[in-house]
């Protein structure tokens, strides 16, 4: 047998801009790597190998995606460094002229990357020295990517682009995938994709697969990602009569205006939106419902931006996401006439955040003195944080480790951007 330890392995890191499918793909890209035989560390540590997921859905992702590669070469210029992902199917050459940048890849060719590490000179590690070797980090929560790619064209989005109309993962191997995880300790599993509503796999359909996990897996928490509005049913909301589905819903707004939806392309009106979420807190009344806005949108007047303000204060959302508008190129919203002044876009921008934090207090405020379940998952200088179910951020100081543990906590006031916890039940 091959003597393990003295074998030097080749440091790799992985790291991450963008959404939680970027997430997802990263976290596997991890766990190859070690079951490879590379030994795996932090992103700010002195990689041999340093591989960026980048995103690009707005030019601060694509400004984010060139400084972090900048910064791994200025930290260890011997590195090798490679970009994978969105922005590297957008514009290989942008990023292959960054100093040290050895490699692009785009989602096409992402999958390929051990192999074109091989082909570069990467060691190829005997079988016997590839187990055992977990990648540290994705135990607590684990995305898993069950869909890519989106066919809506929505006028502002490159994703169409850069990612494909659409593709699901089997029903089997995402099934494999959430045993394996919960084998190895994962409390909590998010489903992630581009529009994971679109799901279909062997006539089976995003119902039938939360149905077939919930059955065939001993998964303690199950999360989904985002969904659309339209994707809202009776029917599908009565799988969250299941304790373990958590009571969260992201339904991407992006604009509280019919006229700026009806620009954007979007499939609804607010009128719909607003069925669809008065639906699930009817259905599931403890549910948390986040979103997505876009402010500034080409030809945004200043009355549309107070209808789309004031849409997101009576929807109560328990969390709001909101960017200013980022034109990208090859998509019809960067053709259209009435682009709105930057100056401008970060006063909205700015109006836009403050009824984020009134909202989310709101929201907070509403579970006070409750005792809830919370999955525990960082510590820093003595406090804990976690996550309740329905995506309340929970603090709480304990000389114990609580990494990976569920314990219920009253929670007794509004702290930071979560809420502070008591006593445990």
């Amino acid at each position: 047998m091959t003597d393990r330890v003295n074998i030097k392995r080749t440091s790799i890191t992985f790291d991450c801009l963008g959404c939680k499918l970027n997430q997802a793909e990263t976290e596997l890209f991890a766990r190859q790597a070690t079951e490879a035989g590379y030994k795996m560390v932090s992103p700010t540590d002195k990689a041999d190998i340093y591989v960026l997921n980048t995103c690009t859905v707005t030019h601060l992702a694509d400004r984010k995606s060139r400084h972090l590669l900048r910064l791994a070469h200025h930290r260890n210029p011997g590195a090798r460094l490679i970009a994978i992902g969105c922005y590297a199917e957008r514009s290989s050459e942008e990023l292959a002229r960054i100093d040290g940048v050895n490699l692009v890849l785009g989602n096409k060719q992402k999958p390929f990357l051990f192999q074109r590490l091989r082909e570069s000179g990467a060691p190829d590690y005997p079988p016997d020295t590839r187990a055992d070797y977990p990648a540290d980090g994705y135990r607590t929560r684990a995305f898993i990517k069950v869909q890519d790619g989106c066919r809506n064209f929505c006028t502002y989005c490159i994703v169409p682009l850069v990612r494909g109309q659409g593709k699901s993962v089997p029903a089997r191997r995402v099934i494999a995938e959430i045993r394996q995880r919960v084998a190895g300790g994962t409390k909590e599993v998010v489903l992630t994709g581009t529009e994971i509503g679109t799901y279909r796999s062997d006539g089976v359909n995003l119902k039938g697969l939360l149905e077939r996990i919930l059955a065939e897996t001993g998964v303690t928490r199950l999360r989904l990602s985002s969904l659309q509005s339209w994707e809202i049913s009776s029917d599908f909301i009565a799988r969250w009569q299941d304790q373990r589905m958590c009571p969260h819903f992201h339904l991407s707004l992006q604009s509280g205006s019919d006229a700026v939806l009806s620009r954007m392309k979007r499939r609804y009106t607010t009128r719909d939106y607003r069925a669809a979420v008065s639906l699930i807190r009817k259905m599931v009344p403890e549910a948390a419902v986040t979103t997505d806005i876009i402010v500034g949108f080409p030809g945004e007047t200043k009355e549309e931006f107070q209808e789309s303000h004031d849409f997101c204060r009576r929807m109560a959302f328990a969390r709001i996401h909101p960017f200013p508008y980022s034109l990208r190129p090859g998509t019809e919203a960067a053709r259209m006439p009435g682009q709105i002044d930057a100056k401008i876009k970060k006063q909205r921008s700015e109006q836009m955040l403050t009824l984020t934090k009134e909202s989310a207090q709101k929201f907070q405020q509403q579970f006070l003195s409750q005792t809830m379940p919370v999955l525990w998952e960082k510590q820093d200088k003595g406090v804990w944080s976690g996550l309740t179910a329905n995506y309340i951020k929970v603090y709480i100081r304990s000389d114990e480790d609580l990494t990976n543990r569920i314990i219920p906590v009253k929670l007794v006031k509004v702290w930071k951007d979560g809420v502070g916890g008591g006593e445990n039940s």
